[in-house]
């Protein structure tokens, strides 16, 4: 699916945009955002978004639409698209510089005393520089949501979009880095490299098993925190779901047997976060017999599709394969939780419709609401890792912070964001990696 947005001008008199709507209709087009552009005593400009299957439906509602005497399709575009000109980031200056005085204070020869500062004392970087208030986000580009393999450069709109929330929603300044390479030590070396520049480092979107080998490095390599965001983010915003779901169905997750279906970067964090976070059971299925063994490693037990999808109460489904599930698998008051992205394993109505308690895909249980929390928690404590307990205490806040008949809060809910980042530093502390010294507290 895909929102395409129409631009038309229309006849500014009575039952026009009816017309408009009716046309869209007529090719099952579902209507969303509408905004007035211009009006004039003749003609009236509009663009309407419109949900559409794919580029041959745009057409479609667009030929409907120039069917109408009196209409014009000024231009089509998925919305996607249109967003996206110029990217979504940029850097700016915290203040500008209008003054010669102003200029010698944050040039020359005023930024030559406090690089002496610092020289003298490394510690005083927390205080005049933008290291710690900062992230890198690390990609090669091999695993990009459900598109595999598509590489570094066409991987940047996720990465550009990561950072947009992390500025909107923790304060902190986030910047795409972009790897061209493969191999894990290249990748390593890179960013251990670059990692002076930033108060933590956010992994995302590299292909499994490799990710689990970088982000192990990096942690014994680097004093600041490092996640791969894919494994540990989604694993806490989906476990938080969970534990809502649980809440609903009158089931605690430490009675609860979990089905994880693939066990990729994503479903091993989900499965073992789980276990770590003490449900009765977890067990999954992966065609790999690789994934095998790192799954056991972390309490996993391995089975068949059928018949996790038979013992499972929550099922949780990051296998990148849309349709897997069909609404025959379904027991009735399973929760299922169908997480690949852009198209999930079942459609949440299809699994509801089969008697399901509660379903979601990954557009519900978006990672959204861990990461920018998580990190903005380890940076105000100067955290020198992500220990179990704050990725615990984030999916609990998550969790708490859902509205009732939901299965986590709004993405957008700044609470929300707020209530994880406090959990998170309170565990930081609780779990003795804060660092007072390194503490960006005014965040």
């Amino acid at each position: 699916m895909l929102d395409c947005t129409y631009r038309i001008e229309i006849p500014h008199r009575p039952g026009q945009l009816a017309r408009v709507a009716g046309a869209i209709a007529s090719e099952n087009g579902l209507i969303g955002d509408f905004v007035t552009i211009t009006i004039g005593r003749e003609r009236t400009v509009r663009e309407i978004t419109v949900e559409v299957r794919d580029a041959a439906h745009a057409e479609a509602v667009a030929a409907a639409l120039r069917a109408l005497e009196g209409i014009k399709v000024l231009f089509y575009e998925d919305r996607a698209l249109i967003r996206h000109q110029g990217g979504k980031l940029r850097i700016e200056a915290v203040s500008p510089v209008t003054t010669i005085q102003q200029m010698r204070d944050v040039y020359t020869p005023g930024v030559a005393r406090v690089c002496l500062a610092i020289a003298r004392a490394p510690q005083l970087a927390v205080r005049y520089t933008m290291i710690h208030r900062s992230v890198a986000i690390c990609t090669n580009g091999t695993r990009v949501l459900g598109l595999g393999n598509i590489g570094p450069v066409a991987s940047m709109p996720v990465m550009e979009g990561k950072a947009v929330f992390y500025r909107q929603f923790a304060g902190i300044s986030a910047m795409p880095i972009l790897i061209d390479t493969s191999d894990v030590d290249e990748f390593v070396d890179t960013v251990v490299r670059i990692a002076p520049t930033f108060g933590g480092i956010h992994l995302e979107d590299i292909s499994a098993p490799e990710c689990f080998e970088i982000e192990r490095r990096l942690i014994e390599a680097l004093p600041q925190p490092v996640m791969h965001d894919d494994v540990h983010g989604t694993a806490v915003v989906s476990v938080g779901a969970a534990i809502v779901a649980c809440r609903n169905a009158g089931v605690e997750l430490h009675e609860a047997t979990v089905g994880q279906l693939g066990l990729g970067a994503a479903g091993l964090g989900i499965a073992s976060l789980m276990v770590q976070g003490g449900a009765k059971r977890v067990v999954a299925f992966d065609p790999s017999e690789e994934a095998h063994a790192r799954a056991q490693a972390a309490g996993i037990e391995m089975a068949s599709m059928e018949t996790v999808m038979a013992q499972a109460d929550v099922v949780v489904a990051t296998t990148g394969k849309p349709g897997l599930l069909t609404a025959e698998m379904i027991r009735p008051g399973q929760v299922i939780l169908a997480l690949s992205n852009p198209e999930p394993e079942i459609d949440p109505d299809a699994a509801m419709a089969a008697g399901a308690a509660f379903a979601a895909d990954g557009r519900a249980v978006n990672n959204v609401l861990g990461y920018p929390g998580i990190f903005r928690g380890a940076l105000q404590t100067g955290a020198s890792r992500i220990t179990l307990e704050m990725k615990l205490a984030a999916a609990l806040a998550i969790a708490d912070h859902a509205a009732e008949g939901e299965l986590v809060p709004n993405p957008l809910d700044q609470a929300a964001h707020d209530s994880v980042a406090a959990a998170v530093a309170d565990a930081a502390r609780r779990s003795g990696v804060a660092r007072p010294d390194v503490a960006v507290e005014d965040l």
